[in-house]
């Protein structure tokens, strides 16, 4: 059976407390050294998370040089480490001394099992807690924009893009199925912006009414319509000195594209039963599902905005041809709603993963968020399994014929896989592919996964 027991390293001299404290924390792997050089070789080989560490160890048994260079060269090795110390009944202020190098806490002889087997298990559950925040925190570090996550290199394509034309006025028209993120793309493009201190005004032209949608865009002067009981700005005002998100503008009325268009020329706005032009200082960013030259050939899009709104055209892949991105997606869904619901699920099943990698995804992000929250709620343990994502396992797919194809896509996928469950890491990677890291480094630029 599997051991799963964290290791925690004793550095104690004494034999017959080297004996006392084997026994005394049966939640921990326990690993005895009984001087400096024992101590570090066997750090190295188990890496723990918490060191109980005596100060006085030979050949200065009644000192303690030798405990405070054990602490420092562990702390060197990984100053994540929880070094507890352990000293005489009259040795307090080496203890402080110890602290004050970057011990985690101390406990004075004689030793009281019970007590040091609480303060080891506190240090272990603070050194967990430590290194899941640090690892969260690389993963977001370790994303190309704020808020997107991907390793896609398709993904990765359109992040630089989005870095390159951000500071730039231009407008933006961003191209994706339903739940592809062409919002959180729009959103980027604003906060890397020179208008980011100003604000994002989002309008959904598909989810208000058509006889209101004017209104809520140019604004309207009061008397001038029923109901118009006082002058009320529009939302493209409103957004003055920053960015206005116009979001499913394949479904905008073609009157209203007309006076869209004719503000795009202008930079001017009437507001309704108003004769006033209004000067207005806005980038504008769009966005669809639709097909907009389609739309053009059926008389439903006016060609001429067609070439004012897509000044720059990005096209946002649906999420089954971002490789890579099922699993980090999924992964970062997981952390951050395990921790809403308060649920114990901590990962994924080989059959959860390989169902999750396997379906197609025709709602894209959203529906994986979907699935991911679904999951986080029935999961009884801490792995969640195919029937909790409501997924089917996983068949085989066919493969290509072609032999130098079948081997390309296989080691592509060998490796976007490896990089995914290892957290970006080469090392891990190599070491779980079986190869060593320069060959993985040729097989990423070979395949184009290097970022």
């Amino acid at each position: 059976m599997k051991n799963d027991k964290q290791h925690l390293l004793v550095v104690e001299d004494d034999k017959g407390l080297q004996s006392q404290l084997r026994w005394a924390f049966d939640d921990f792997e326990v690993e005895i050294s009984g001087d400096r050089a024992e101590a570090i070789s066997a750090f190295r080989r188990i890496q723990p998370g918490v060191v109980l560490l005596d100060l006085g160890l030979p050949p200065d048994p009644g000192g303690v040089t030798e405990g405070l260079a054990t602490l420092s060269e562990i702390l060197a090795l990984a100053s994540e480490t929880k070094v507890i110390i352990v000293t005489g009944d009259n040795d307090r202020a080496n203890a402080v001394k110890a602290i004050a190098m970057g011990a985690y806490d101390f406990h004075q002889k004689p030793a009281d099992p019970e007590l040091l087997a609480m303060l080891v298990k506190r240090a272990q559950h603070v050194y967990e807690l430590e290194r899941e925040n640090k690892r969260l925190q690389q993963a977001d570090e370790n994303m190309p924009l704020r808020g997107i996550i991907t390793a896609s290199p398709q993904m990765l394509k359109i992040c630089r893009t989005i870095e390159k034309i951000a500071p730039s006025d231009i407008t933006t028209l961003l191209l994706g199925a339903s739940g592809t993120g062409k919002e959180r793309c729009a959103q980027a493009l604003h906060e890397l912006s020179t208008r980011a201190k100003g604000p994002l005004v989002a309008i959904n032209c598909a989810a208000i009414p058509e006889n209101l949608l004017e209104s809520e865009l140019f604004g309207y002067e009061k008397g001038a319509f029923t109901g118009a009981a006082k002058q009320t700005p529009g939302k493209i005002e409103y957004a003055d000195g920053g960015t206005l998100f116009l979001d499913e503008i394949g479904d905008l009325p073609m009157e209203l594209q007309a006076k869209l268009l004719r503000f795009l020329q202008e930079r001017v706005v009437e507001r309704i039963g108003g004769r006033k032009e209004i000067p207005v200082d806005v980038r504008i960013l769009c966005a669809t599902h639709q097909d907009l030259r389609k739309l053009i050939e059926q008389g439903r899009f006016r060609e001429d905005l067609y070439y004012r709104i897509s000044e720059i055209v990005i096209e946002i892949p649906p999420l089954h041809e971002r490789e890579g991105d099922v699993l980090v997606l999924a992964k970062s869904f997981l952390n951050k709603l395990a921790k809403e619901y308060n649920s114990s699920a901590k990962g994924f099943s080989a059959e959860a993963i390989a169902a999750l990698e396997a379906y197609t995804w025709p709602g894209n992000v959203r529906e994986l968020e979907s699935k991911i929250k679904r999951s986080v709620i029935m999961a009884d343990g801490s792995q969640i399994t195919p029937q909790d994502l409501e997924l089917e396992e996983a068949t085989e797919e066919p493969l290509p014929l072609n032999l130098k194809a079948v081997r390309e896509e296989a080691e592509r996928k060998a490796i976007m896989r490896a990089m995914n469950h290892c957290n970006q890491s080469i090392t891990d990677a190599a070491n779980v592919l079986g190869v060593t890291r320069p060959t993985l480094y040729n097989l990423l630029e070979k395949l184009g996964l290097k970022n």
